[in-house]
């Protein structure tokens, strides 16, 4: 089972953060994981986790190009997207792994329902069932599938709310989507806290318009509400 699935990472730059977030898993897993690094990341990240695949990008990707570059250059049958903010507290890869062999495409520890009252401008955390969207702190997905919908879109530069387009890009195919308790919890995510706030909001804004204007209205990509 452990074998058709690989975890994804993205380097941010915090080795010892990161560090702990490859040992958190390790200790409850031998699941593959693959690491992004950039250029001026590389030599550190291959020397530290020379036990894991690390993979080198010459140009740093925005969050969309790394996310299809995981989705092309893997042969898992279900890849985890994972942010090295998240830390395993027990074994989070069987029970997803229960989920997606249940037919679900995408499975994930936080997400939510769409708020259509709010011009779908929010999104409710209802807890464990089915979802609109899959939050990327640990988003697994079907690999063939989520390449058949597109992928991410390479315009997200950055990660906030791109996993949320990427999300209903999956329902608008036709995806099911299933948010699950796992045993995980999420330390200072430097994605968010430590970018620069007028590009992290710039870059926010530009991926949520774009799901305001291909998505919004189209209730028959949204789950059952509860």
């Amino acid at each position: 089972m452990a074998g058709s699935i690989r975890i994804c990472l993205i380097a941010d730059n915090f080795i010892e953060d990161f560090a702990k977030c490859i040992s958190s898993i390790r200790s409850y897993s031998d699941v593959p994981i693959t690491i992004f690094a950039s250029g001026k990341e590389l030599a550190s990240y291959q020397e530290r986790f020379k036990d894991e695949n690390v993979i080198f990008q010459k140009n740093k990707l925005g969050w969309g190009h790394s996310i299809n570059y995981f989705l092309n250059n893997s042969s898992e049958k279900y890849l985890v997207i994972m942010d090295p903010s998240t830390i395993f507290t027990s074994d989070a890869i069987t029970p997803t792994l229960e989920y997606l062999d249940k037919g679900f495409q995408a499975v994930g520890w936080r997400g939510g329902l769409v708020n259509v009252d709010d011009q779908w401008r929010s999104v409710d955390d209802k807890g464990a069932g089915e979802v609109d969207v899959l939050f990327s702190y640990f988003l697994a997905l079907d690999r063939q599938f989520a390449l058949s919908a597109g992928g991410a879109n390479p315009s997200a530069t950055y990660y906030r709310n791109a996993d949320m387009e990427l999300s209903l890009a999956l329902r608008a195919a036709g995806a099911k989507l299933y948010q699950i308790d796992l045993g995980l919890i999420q330390e200072r995510h430097h994605g968010y806290h430590d970018t620069d706030p007028d590009y992290r909001e710039k870059k926010s804004k530009e991926n949520y318009n774009r799901i305001l204007e291909k998505y919004r209205g189209r209730s028959d990509i949204l789950s059952a509400r509860r």
